[in-house]
């Protein structure tokens, strides 16, 4: 198998990829089940979360099986990271999918990069690279482009800004969570955290949901369950797993700028799978996208990563 000979930065770059291939499909999910049935975003987000459950028990007794006790430093932690990541994030971007396409809020969404990286250099002491900056530079010229593009469309401007704001804080609150998470996966394992930090966010999705919603409104379409499946499968668990060791090997600051290939994928799902429109524009602005993490992904010769061994500061340190 050839991925077994490549580098910690290249198997790194290689999972957070496939992390947002994963996530970019999540809006697509959301969307669908929206058009199945008039399904309750925390209603959706308790199935996603749900389904995602089982899976992530049994990963998490496995790989804490030998591993020594959580500290109450780490308990806090994690509640804390599970609150904003895959609760607190997840509620508002459902919400924010009510009222806008798929690709827009994948746009909106897509700030977080740029959050995370401030609040490591704001908070955290880290400093920005030049290779880092023009990558930023870039991506996000590309995101305002095809942004631009969806506002032109938009036949509701108050619904559009509406779900922008709740995007919005979707992306503030996952910008937190991913300035957390290098920090977590440094003291805990990248599976373990991902594993624990999902058990948190599934517990505090259930309890919003009992407290709101009637056991009722569980009692929903199989096409619905079936998209919150997938989504617990293929835009929760492997993602959240992919991104976690990609974090490890190239640091949240990286992954997070490779992450930025999520847009173009979902531009171009929602096209194809929901009859979003798209054009010349979008798809200009979705090349520069590419562009940066084209850029971002390159090796600088002037930088060594940490090693698989163990989680230094990264790149941005």
């Amino acid at each position: 198998m050839p991925w077994k000979h490549w580098s910690t930065e290249r198997m790194g770059v290689a999972l957070a990829v496939l992390a947002a291939f994963g996530f970019s499909f999540k809006a697509i999910f959301v969307k669908l089940a929206y058009a199945a049935a008039p399904v309750e975003a925390i209603t959706l987000l308790t199935l996603r979360m749900s389904f995602s459950l089982p899976i992530v028990l049994g990963v998490g007794l496995w790989i804490g099986r030998d591993a020594p006790p959580l500290a109450r430093r780490d308990w806090g932690m994690l509640v804390a990271l599970g609150l904003l990541g895959y609760y607190g994030s997840s509620i508002l971007d459902f919400v924010g999918l009510q009222y806008i396409s798929a690709a827009l809020e994948r746009l909106i969404l897509f700030v977080y990069p740029t959050l995370t990286v401030l609040i490591g250099v704001l908070f955290m002491g880290k400093r920005l690279e030049r290779r880092q900056v023009a990558a930023l530079v870039l991506s996000y010229a590309g995101i305002g482009l095809a942004f631009a593009h969806d506002l032109k469309i938009a036949g509701d401007t108050h619904a559009v800004w509406l779900g922008a704001a709740f995007v919005f804080g979707s992306a503030l609150t996952y910008a937190l969570y991913s300035a957390g998470t290098e920090l977590a996966v440094r003291r805990l394992g990248a599976i373990r955290f991902a594993a624990l930090a999902i058990i948190v966010s599934t517990v505090a999705t259930q309890l919003h949901f009992v407290v709101s919603q009637p056991l009722s409104a569980l009692a929903q379409p199989l096409p619905v369950y079936l998209y919150g499946a997938g989504m617990a499968i293929f835009s929760t668990v492997l993602p959240v797993f992919w991104q976690s060791v990609a974090i490890r090997r190239i640091g949240a600051a990286r992954a997070v700028l490779i992450g930025t290939l999520g847009p173009v994928l979902t531009i171009v799902f929602g096209w194809v799978l929901l009859d979003e429109a798209i054009s010349l524009q979008q798809m200009a602005g979705a090349a520069l996208v590419l562009g940066g993490v084209l850029m971002v992904t390159r090796r600088s010769a002037a930088v060594r990563l940490p090693g698989a061994a163990g989680v230094g500061r990264p790149s941005t340190g």
